[in-house]
């Protein structure tokens, strides 16, 4: 009797494996000539909802963004887009998917990452000079997932951890945060 209720426990987890669903990143916000590339981990389930980069109205990206390049973060999200890629910068996460119940990013189960194609997309943005990871979790992915993959000419692009403009990162104020990224972006804001 036991060995059957654990063989029916065991086939429940099988298939919740199975039948849970992973979160879709986005493609990359670029163009040709990007400076840049800012690097989140994974969308959370409001961008997902929403189709666009930090769309949770308590994260601090687009203001942030904003006071920095000088552009106005409550436009509409195509003229964001658009005032960033003009600037140089790109948008893009480490996860083109996985498994993540929620938003938090402590929540993406790392045997379910499959990262983006990196290798191609700075083949294809050859004049990136600088990596910003939008937190711990983007730059912890990245270093594991998709440094060792990478041509010896992608490897050596700088890199740099930023606080992260997620609320649930709120160790730092915002003041903080805006004085961290503009002493990593000072020579991209001139």
């Amino acid at each position: 009797m036991l060995r059957a209720i654990n063989l029916a426990h065991r086939r429940r987890e099988g298939e919740s494996q199975i039948t849970k669903t992973s979160s879709v990143g986005f493609p990359p916000a670029a163009t040709r000539d990007a400076k840049f590339l800012i690097l989140g981990s994974l969308p959370g389930q409001r961008s997902l909802e929403r189709q666009q980069y930090y769309a949770q109205p308590r994260n601090a990206f687009w203001t942030l963004m904003g006071s920095l390049f000088g552009f106005d973060a409550g436009a509409c999200y195509v003229d964001r887009l658009q005032s960033l890629n003009a600037r140089g910068v790109a948008l893009w996460d480490v996860c083109a998917s996985a498994h993540r119940p929620g938003s938090l990013d402590q929540r993406i189960e790392l045997s379910t990452v499959r990262p983006n194609e990196f290798e191609r997309f700075f083949e294809m943005h050859p004049d990136i000079t600088l990596i910003c990871f939008n937190g711990a979790t983007a730059a912890s992915l990245y270093q594991r997932l998709v440094l060792p993959r990478l041509s010896v000419r992608a490897a050596a692009i700088a890199s740099r951890r930023l606080p992260s403009t997620s609320p649930a990162h709120a160790t730092l104020t915002f003041a903080q945060k805006q004085e961290k990224w503009r002493s990593v972006l000072a020579p991209f804001l001139e």
